[in-house]
């Protein structure tokens, strides 16, 4: 017989009177009992009900057969607008006009804690990432170049303070153009950290979090794939120096004017009642100047007026005279005659910590709690807001407008379109962050698709380098021809990232990955942590130490590594779709221990190392003691349910159990056993 479904709450039978009532209820152990009961209940006109178990099947089928990347329908469970009077609709479009007013004040919000965001970890790291870019022989070598890159600009949150760093460096001869293009390369890398920190903040829904975490790391598959394709590429041939030195000689340039800043217009006068920094600092380590080691990052004034004069000066020896005609002597004092630099102090910055005597790494700290707080917050108010407003015609229209495809013969133009639109967004935001950290909620409740996101992020890569192409023209004449052929490299690098791996649906592999990804840390999501300290941290961190030991070693580390990476790769997809051209063993991988080829021991071993300190450390003990006590119980009552099948109980509790409560929580209590 087959095990009765719904065993939660078994009902107590308590039959008194008419035995032939009860052998109708009851389960026949043999064959003549069972024929016996059919008959009395075939004369009474009664039908025995049947238990089975194919509802339980028909309920966790339609689970299975849904797909987790189709985007949600938004019902509008509100009153229709038809159905309002005219107070109604009154409340209503001002309740939109309030909410669309909240939206961008938490927008605007969400932006400046960006910026105080990037600040805190220049505080934190800045002096240290000049200190990385002071070593010549290690910025030689490519590999260390790139995760350098990655590395610099995931500490200071900023592509454009990294890139800033290289320019200087290469202007003042300590750095060349060749070895600076691999540290671009990683500064594109560092700089999709931000919006995959961001859709951690959706970890609470599973299907948002699949959504969001796969719409935030497309952007890390495809900087990293274009990494390792045009990588080796550049090292052989050269050809982004080669095509930008073209470029940029066949130009009369000239410096010009400021680059536009719509976006800081909006956001320095709060950002910069917070904190201001000076950035020269960090330039000027990373150029070997000793004395800006002493220095603080944060700005202590910020009107100043600086004024070179002619003077007198006094030096040791003659010959250090800048013009022999300019030099004479007074007894033993030589004079000579020096353009000096005077710095007069006008007025104080009026952010928080002008008068502060804390350290910049103190100062940083406090900043990065208080923006990481303010950006969940903002993160977590404008998921949910936009869940109210986009509902019912208003999400149709979105996504479709978003997410409808041209018909063909020009379904690939909306790609195209999208890569367009996310280019103009970023030039008018000036920060690639920012627009790909406003989507990725977005793309977590379903109003933006995995596949309309990807075109909008290499929109985002190239709208960044759009920006960075007028600041170099912006900039002094000193710098502006190598400001100018880095910003045209990564211009460069990324278009023809986009040629590799989106004209052609097979080459849009960042999509199927981010897909796989999503997948995995929908179900673990503590993985998604873990894949960030390593793609971000532990991995650049790695290769950077053993760059340091030379080429030897980097190579003999890396390469059978890589080697068992890419065999891994190329067996799992001859495993999906030509197992038999592979041996028996490794038709699957089943001859690995399981913890070698399954997420499932892994978090086994962190849940139950949460609960420990979750039972240990915390300071709801008891709750969870209690909790644990009534789960076993449950589980006790399940096996006792299941060992003795009692029909009696079962057909009860299927007529009028539900009508009952009061019997099942006695007989959950185990005070009447009348059914076993």
């Amino acid at each position: 017989m087959a095990p009765w479904p719904e065993v939660e709450k078994p009902e107590t039978n308590n039959y008194i009177g008419d035995s032939s009532k009860q052998n109708q209820n009851t389960a026949g152990k043999e064959g003549e009992n069972h024929k016996g009961n059919v008959s009395s209940l075939g004369n009474k006109g009664e039908i025995q009900p049947a238990f089975s178990t194919i509802a339980l099947i028909d309920e966790t089928r339609p689970e299975e057969l849904e797909d987790p990347w189709a985007l949600p329908e938004l019902q509008d469970t509100g009153i229709k607008w038809s159905e309002l009077d005219r107070k109604g609709k009154i409340i209503r479009v001002l309740y939109g006009i309030g909410k669309f007013i909240m939206l961008l004040g938490l927008l605007y919000n969400f932006v400046c804690s960006l910026d105080v965001l990037s600040s805190a970890f220049q505080l934190v790291g800045g002096k240290a990432a000049g200190d990385i870019f002071k070593d010549d022989s290690v910025l030689s070598n490519p590999v260390a170049g790139l995760v350098i890159g990655v590395l610099v600009t995931v500490m200071v949150q900023s592509s454009s303070t990294s890139s800033s760093i290289v320019v200087s460096m290469v202007s003042s001869t300590l750095l060349s153009v060749q070895s600076a293009i691999p540290i671009i390369m990683g500064a594109n890398i560092g700089t999709s950290v931000t919006n995959t920190i961001v859709a951690l903040m959706q970890a609470g829904d599973r299907n948002e979090f699949r959504r969001a975490f796969a719409g935030a790391t497309i952007h890390d598959f495809f900087n990293w794939l274009a990494v390792f394709a045009l990588l080796p590429v550049e090292v052989i041939t050269g050809y982004l120096y080669r095509l930008t030195s073209v470029i940029v000689d066949s130009f009369q340039l000239e410096s010009g004017d400021d680059a536009p800043q719509l976006l800081k217009v909006i956001t320095d006068p709060f950002t910069k009642l917070i904190i201001e920094l000076d950035k020269s600092v960090i330039n000027a380590i990373a150029t070997n100047d000793e004395s800006a080691k002493n220095k603080s990052l944060v700005q202590t004034w910020c009107v100043t007026n600086t004024s070179v004069t002619l003077q007198n000066v006094t030096i040791p020896p003659s010959e250090n005279c800048t013009a022999p005609e300019f030099c004479w002597s007074e007894g033993n004092i030589t004079w000579t005659l020096k353009n000096i630099t005077e710095i007069d102090y006008i007025s104080k910055c009026q952010h928080l910590f002008v008068n502060s005597d804390l350290p910049d790494l103190g100062i940083g700290l406090i900043l990065l709690a208080l923006s990481l707080l303010v950006l969940c917050s903002c993160l977590i108010m404008i998921v949910k807001l936009l869940n109210s407003v986009l509902k019912g015609q208003v999400a149709s229209i979105i996504k479709k407008t978003i997410n409808t495809d041209f018909p063909f013969p020009f379904t690939w133009l909306a790609g195209y379109l999208a890569m367009l639109a996310g280019a103009g967004v970023t030039f008018a935001v000036q920060s690639s962050s920012v627009f790909t950290s406003a989507i990725t909620p977005l793309v977590g409740i379903g109003v933006i698709s995995i596949e309309r996101s990807y075109p909008l992020t290499l929109g985002a890569n190239i709208g960044t380098t759009t920006t960075a192409i007028l600041a170099a023209l912006a900039s002094p004449g000193s710098t502006l021809k190598y400001s100018l052929q880095i910003a045209l490299c990564h211009f460069f690098f990324n278009v023809s990232g986009i040629i590799l791996f989106y004209p052609l649906p097979i080459t849009r592999l960042p999509i199927r990955m981010s897909k796989t990804l999503g997948n995995v840390t929908a179900k673990y999501r503590w993985f998604s942590i873990f894949y960030l300290l390593v793609c971000f941290f532990l991995l650049p961190l790695f290769v950077f130490g053993l760059s340091l030991a030379g080429w030897g070693v980097l190579l003999g580390v890396c390469l059978p590594i890589f080697a068992v990476f890419m065999a891994v790769i190329i067996i799992n997809i001859l495993q999906k779709r030509k197992p038999h051209s592979l041996p028996d063993n490794l038709q699957n991988w089943d001859f690995l221990p399981l913890w070698m080829r399954s997420l499932e021991p892994w978090d086994n071993i962190l849940m139950s190392w949460l609960a420990f300190c979750g039972k240990h450390c915390c300071g709801f003990c008891k709750c969870c003691k209690v909790n644990t006590e009534q789960e076993g119980a449950k589980d006790n009552q399940v096996k006792t349910t299941e060992v003795y099948e009692n029909t009696m109980a079962m057909a009860d509790e299927e007529r009028g159990g539900r009508r009952a409560p009061t019997v099942a929580c006695v007989d959950k209590t185990g005070t009447n056993n009348t059914a076993l």
